[in-house]
């Protein structure tokens, strides 16, 4: 048993050091470029290199120890559900002490909110204690299913499935106004207030004359990987494996392209999510069939379960619409009437219980490479609808992963289809 700890510490130490090294090159090569942007910025960019040592040593202390190993793997689901409800309970709480502080009735708010700071730091106390556990339990879980469905060698996905709970970084997504396309994606710090983050964005388009927009993100695809707090654990268990679909593509021409073009940008991350949305049910089914949800209609996606029943809105399609009429004002060269189509349209949104704040080319040049489901952000960009055929064809998502994932260009998938 020890040597088996010091060999999987071993292992998980290479990939670390490995992908640290393709993610760093990866972010230096992309840099040059974006200097005029990165003078708004650099102020308050996420330090990646200071999280990725602390989040490293943590994982390869927790790889030492392999706690969740010696539970039975009832015993490591209950404890990822206890977690998943502790991050329910602490949102909770969060909001009744905003309403507690803003209530004007009260006389004394700080000593109302007493007992519910009491709780809230016995609740945060426990979910440090939980954390390395319901990541390992959650990690061999989702290691469990990418061996069954044909992903893992010898039992063990390559690379290892690494995660980590954590605050993400805010993005500024930048397009230019004349055409709908992300030139640049620069990580933020993850408590820029609400007022900076406008600022930010203000002083990037007065200055240079694009689009701008400071997003939020679910995961990102370091190693470990980063991923949100939830209290869905569907949501959680698919990110995890997106994420881990994306450090599979970085060892692999797909992945090392990813910002050569926005198709190979959609291919990447529209193949991320199929395969995580797979991937991330199968862990329900298996390890949590109480919370499995109701099935995606055919051709979406885990989140999609929603769209069978009648709804007085459709969000997706009037995105869809819009998308689809702003991508053709640009094409004649109507920059300003499809800016004012564009806020018109998220007034529209807003009255129909959507609010955005934004409503922008950058906010379609990040949502709509996300092409899983069809319709949305993506409007009529034939490179998503390309990936789902692909991966319609795939007898399995181990056979379309691998297919797609030695893929350099746009071209290739189109042949790959041609040819079929």
């Amino acid at each position: 048993m020890r040597v088996r700890r010091i060999l999987a510490g071993l292992r998980l130490s290479l990939w670390l050091a490995l992908l640290a090294l393709i993610l760093t090159q990866s972010t230096a090569s992309a840099r040059d470029p974006l200097e005029q942007i990165r003078r708004f910025t650099r102020a308050a960019e996420f330090d990646f290199g200071s999280w990725t040592i602390d989040a490293g040593l943590r994982k390869l202390g927790a790889a030492g120890l392999r706690a969740a190993s010696y539970l039975t793997e009832s015993d490591r689901s209950a404890i990822v559900i206890e977690y998943v409800r502790l991050v329910s309970r602490g949102e909770e709480l969060e909001r009744l002490l905003v309403e507690t502080y803003a209530n004007p009735a009260l006389a004394d708010p700080a000593a109302e909110a007493a007992p519910l700071r009491g709780e809230l730091a016995e609740l945060r106390a426990r979910q440090a204690e939980l954390q390395p556990l319901v990541e390992e339990a959650i990690e061999g879980q989702v290691a469990a299913v990418l061996a069954e469905i044909g992903l893992g060698g010898g039992g063990m996905p390559v690379p290892p499935v690494s995660f980590h709970f954590t605050r993400l970084p805010l993005a500024l997504i930048v397009s230019p106004r004349e055409v709908i396309r992300q030139d640049a994606n620069i990580q933020l710090e993850a408590d820029l207030d609400l007022d900076a983050r406008v600022r930010l964005e203000r002083r990037v388009e007065g200055s240079l004359g694009v689009s701008a927009l400071v997003v939020p993100v679910g995961g990102i695809g370091t190693y470990p990987t980063m991923v949100q707090e939830s209290e869905s654990l569907s949501w959680v268990t698919e990110v995890v494996a997106h994420e881990w679909t994306h450090n599979y593509l970085t060892l692999r021409p797909l992945g090392l392209g990813y910002e050569a073009s926005p198709e190979l940008r959609t291919m990447n991350e529209t193949a991320a999510s199929l395969v995580g949305s797979a991937v991330g049910r199968r862990v329900l089914e298996r390890f949590y069939p109480d919370l499995v949800p109701p099935a995606s209609t055919p051709g979406g996606s885990a989140g999609e379960a929603a769209a069978a029943e009648p709804a007085a809105f459709d969000f997706r399609a009037a995105m869809h619409e819009t998308r689809v009429r702003v991508d053709a004002l640009l094409a004649e060269g109507h920059v300003a009437e499809a800016e004012g189509y564009m806020e018109s349209r998220r007034q529209f949104f807003w009255e129909n219980g959507y609010p955005l704040r934004r409503l922008n080319q950058a906010y379609f040049a990040f949502y709509g490479a996300y092409a899983d489901i069809p319709g949305g952000a993506a409007g009529e960009d034939p490179v998503g609808a390309a990936v789902r055929e692909l991966w319609s064809r795939s007898p399995s998502p181990a056979d379309f992963l691998r297919r797609i994932s030695w893929m350099n260009e746009f071209e290739d998938l189109r042949r790959a289809l041609d040819e079929e």
